[in-house]
């Protein structure tokens, strides 16, 4: 490790320490960092905007922000809470399982924890702590673990960044998502129903059978919005970036022609919204972009594969550390910026160990994930703070029992790969 690189890490540890957005750091560190080499400045520019042109999979994260954002400002939402709380709210911790199978479909229509958080996860803390039902602290935390689920379950917005550093195919990231999603959302369901008998207060009255042909009815168009883009994507009528448009469109004919819930007000609102959104992740992927280049030069994924090869550890040991480490930095970094920098430098290690690269791109998005909900910089505590007012020392502790049934999914498909790769194969996966 060169001086030049040692002084550019220490110039990104301190501008992010005095307050500064991690891309605007990594840009700065970078721009250092060619300073010292007596390289060309204009390289940074170049690499940015060269990475990002030949990215076609990068046009996929603003269009599900997009797409994310009208599901919120429409009835959509609305629609799918009153389906699920159909479903499952009658069954003991009924509104605790509502809060999670509306994260689990969800999920599979807009690829982001923020969203399901701050839009169907608002109504259902809502829902929830209406007249004493559960506690808000109890609510809150289920809400933020439930919203980890976004991204696993396809699509995926940070599956469609790993893909990127890793040339994996986004297609069968995509569908490696399911099963950990899926298990997640019934380790959570598993941990609701143990705390049930002491969190909930007043029980949830039982939707009549009655109304079920009724609300599947009004939430079936809904419903249909996974079925098209997964059916799209794996069927090879559209590609992944091509679903996240369609996916676009399909929520604004939804709120717009169907349910006229979003005026054409509402939609210069959304629109703006999105760009500001995807203006800051653009930022966090390009200033990471140029970062890999600068590690790349430095050839530190090699030095680090060769260091790692020279004391001969093993495959589960090199698994158990690296998960340990990634969970400390989420509780400091931001999931993106992790994908983007920290797991290409153990990419060659990955490769020589024999661990399948679909496998350890699906856990270590989970582990990232579990980032969001882990002080100090956990993104959905200040999220779910932000839209409810609930104090963050509530929410942290709402959700400590819910991490450590997360904490407990991770293992699993970590020691799971089989598990992990099994609808890949299905669909010819050779790995």
């Amino acid at each position: 490790m060169s001086m030049a690189f040692l002084i550019c890490l220490a110039t990104l540890f301190f501008v992010a320490a005095i307050g500064a957005p991690i891309g605007y750091s990594m840009m700065v560190a970078a721009i250092v960092w060619l300073a010292w080499t007596g390289s060309d400045l204009s390289l940074a520019g170049e690499q940015l905007i060269q990475s990002i042109y030949d990215g076609y999979i990068l046009l996929a994260v603003p269009l599900f922000i997009v797409a994310a954002n009208i599901m919120n400002a429409g009835s959509i939402s609305d629609r799918l809470l009153d389906f699920c709380n159909a479903v499952v709210g009658r069954f003991r911790g009924g509104l605790g399982h509502v809060n999670i199978a509306v994260s689990v479909i969800f999920a599979g229509m807009s690829g982001s924890a923020v969203a399901d958080a701050a839009g169907p996860g608002k109504m259902i803390i809502g829902m929830m702590t209406k007249d004493g039902r559960y506690a808000p602290s109890y609510a809150a935390g289920i809400t933020a673990a439930a919203a980890t689920i976004g991204p696993i379950i396809p699509p995926s917005i940070p599956m469609v960044m790993y893909a990127l550093v890793s040339d994996t195919s986004i297609g069968f990231l995509f569908l490696a998502g399911v099963v950990p999603g899926l298990l997640m959302a019934l380790s959570l369901a598993a941990m609701n129903s143990v705390l049930a008998g002491r969190a909930e207060r007043i029980r949830e009255t039982p939707v009549p059978m009655r109304e079920m042909p009724r609300l599947t009815f009004r939430a079936f168009p809904v419903l249909m919005l996974p079925v098209i883009l997964l059916g799209g994507i794996y069927g090879g009528a559209i590609t992944p970036t091509e679903a996240a448009a369609c996916a676009a469109l399909y929520a604004l004919l939804l709120s717009m022609v169907v349910y006229r819930q979003l005026s054409p007000a509402g939609l210069w609102g959304v629109f703006t919204e999105s760009a500001r959104q995807a203006a800051t992740v653009g930022i966090v992927i390009g200033s990471a972009l140029i970062f890999n280049y600068i590690v790349a030069s430095e050839r530190i994924p090699e030095a680090l594969a060769a260091w790692l090869e020279a004391r001969e550890i093993s495959k589960i040991e090199f698994l158990i550390g690296l998960n340990i480490l990634l969970l400390v930095l989420g509780m400091l970094l931001d999931g993106g910026t992790i994908i983007l920098v920290v797991i290409p430098l153990f990419l060659p290690t990955v490769k020589s160990l024999g661990i399948d690269p679909v496998h350890f791109g699906v856990f270590a998005v989970v582990n990232t994930m579990l980032g969001l909900i882990t002080p100090p910089y956990g993104i959905l505590i200040f999220v779910i703070n932000a839209v409810t007012g609930i104090p963050i020392k509530d929410i942290v502790r709402g959700i400590a029992p819910f991490f450590v049934a997360l904490l407990a999914a991770l293992v699993i498909l970590v020691a799971s790969p089989d598990l992990v790769l099994y609808f890949p194969r299905l669909f010819g996966y050779q790995g």
